[in-house]
């Protein structure tokens, strides 16, 4: 059933259209400015697949910014304090004490301001494919000459944007969006918005930023690139960076099962349903992950049990976000260790990169640093009451024994695994592991981007 569209009214006068869809905890989604259209969306399969995952577990609620979609489309003023206005009113109208709110591409600067002013309303902040600063995308001669395109040829835009930057690999899909494109906004208000965005500038707004934050990226979108990703990531206090597979801006293309994940895992949905995803079964070849916090008896003695357990759960967030972006199988906790299973040694390899790459990020601005050491094996597990045992487990845990704050350590057969998908090794030598006779060689995984 197609949920049913209200409209809020704008401190500056301005009719806002919006919807929900489901019941929970409010989550606010904001798709990329100007592009918006909360009636057409929901005939789209690909959008309403989407949205209606995103509901089952939540109140979804959707809106159409000034100058798009069934708003108020005779409008003129496009800053960015102007766009803070039109969410103001939504959750004003709704009612929504406190919500949390993702924010897709040109959305994210207006979900940042706003996050910055009511920091007691945003209880999340995920980031997809955004930025800060207007330059961080408009300084593209390729994005210059496609704005050009505008005013001289609207329908070569919006075909060329649905095929070439959203991703619609298939011609038939693509030219549907690209209606969808025209049908949202008129191009006199496409121009002047994505020109209004230019000046936007939120750097200085995010040091100041108290809300948990996840910052979501595709690995291969080239405007903006992964490192404006991880640029924002790092001037975001504790925020948490997760680069996904594949080269779409668009969440409900491509992978969208890891972009739910991540989200999930980021809200704190996943953490049961991770623990009780199956275990591999008996003579299934699993990659194995060990993971553990260097110097954690010290950190404990240091700041004593409640800041430590507070640290510990920042650890414990950002490894489950990793596990479920990357399909991992959440085992068992040891203390603080996890041990993972992936049935893929590929996938392993990019999570422990992502892990790393995470709490990089995290100790940049961090009062109290986490040092995360992990290891990884490949083998035959055995199967046991919704846990794994073996020799190919012991190994992984004895690897990530040898490990340091910040280091992946691989046996030679997780190198093999990975071979010509582009990870970067350097041969630490044979070790004797405890409980082994024989030495093994062990490789160190080059994460630094």
């Amino acid at each position: 059933m197609e949920p049913r569209v209200q409209y809020a009214k704008t401190a500056d006068g301005v009719s806002i259209a919006l919807w929900t869809l489901g019941e929970g905890i409010p989550l606010v989604l904001m798709l990329s400015l100007p592009f918006s259209h909360i009636q057409l969306e929901w005939q789209m399969p690909e959008f309403r697949r989407w949205y209606e995952r995103l509901a089952e577990r939540r109140k979804l609620v959707r809106y159409d910014g000034r100058g798009s979609g069934l708003s108020d489309r005779d409008v003129t003023d496009y800053s960015l304090d102007a766009h803070v206005l039109d969410l103001e009113a939504v959750v004003d109208r709704l009612g929504l004490e406190q919500f949390d709110l993702l924010a897709i591409y040109h959305a994210g600067p207006v979900a940042i301001t706003y996050a910055a002013r009511h920091p007691e309303r945003v209880s999340h902040l995920v980031l997809w494919c955004s930025w800060a600063r207007g330059s961080d995308v408009t300084g593209s001669p390729l994005i210059q000459t496609m704005r050009g395109f505008i005013s001289q040829n609207w329908e070569a835009y919006t075909e060329t944007a649905a095929g070439s930057f959203l991703g619609w690999s298939e011609p038939e899909s693509a030219h549907r969006f690209a209606g969808f494109l025209r049908e949202s906004v008129t191009p006199e208000a496409a121009q002047a918005a994505l020109e209004a965005m230019t000046s936007f500038d939120v750097a200085e707004l995010l040091p100041q930023l108290r809300t948990p934050t996840l910052v979501l990226h595709r690995k291969d979108l080239r405007f903006p690139d992964a490192g404006v990703a991880r640029g924002l990531a790092s001037h975001i206090p504790d925020a948490s960076l997760a680069v996904l597979e594949g080269a779409s801006i668009a969440p409900y293309l491509g992978d969208t099962e890891a972009v739910l994940r991540a989200v999930a895992a980021f809200f704190g949905e996943a953490e049961e349903s991770v623990a009780a995803r199956e275990p591999p079964g008996v003579g299934a070849v699993h990659t194995i992950l060990f993971s553990d916090v260097e110097g954690s008896t010290s950190l404990t003695e240091r700041l004593g049990d409640a800041k430590a357990r507070e640290v510990l759960r920042t650890y414990e967030r950002i490894v489950r976000e990793a596990l479920w972006a990357h399909s991992g199988s959440e085992v068992k906790t040891l203390g603080d260790g996890f041990m993972a299973s992936f049935a893929s040694g590929t996938r392993a390899l990019e999570c422990a990169v992502a892990i790393q790459r995470a709490f990089a990020t995290h100790n940049a601005s961090a009062e109290e640093p986490i040092r995360v050491r992990i290891g990884l094996n490949a083998g035959e597990p055995i199967a046991e009451e919704e846990d794994l045992f073996g020799t190919a487990v012991i190994l992984a845990e004895r690897i990530a024994a040898q490990a340091e704050g910040g280091e992946i350590l691989v046996a030679n057969v997780v190198r093999e695994l990975a071979a010509g998908k582009g990870f970067l090794f350097s041969d630490r030598g044979e070790v004797v592991l405890r409980g082994f006779e024989d030495p093994v060689r062990l490789y160190e995984v080059r994460w630094e981007a």
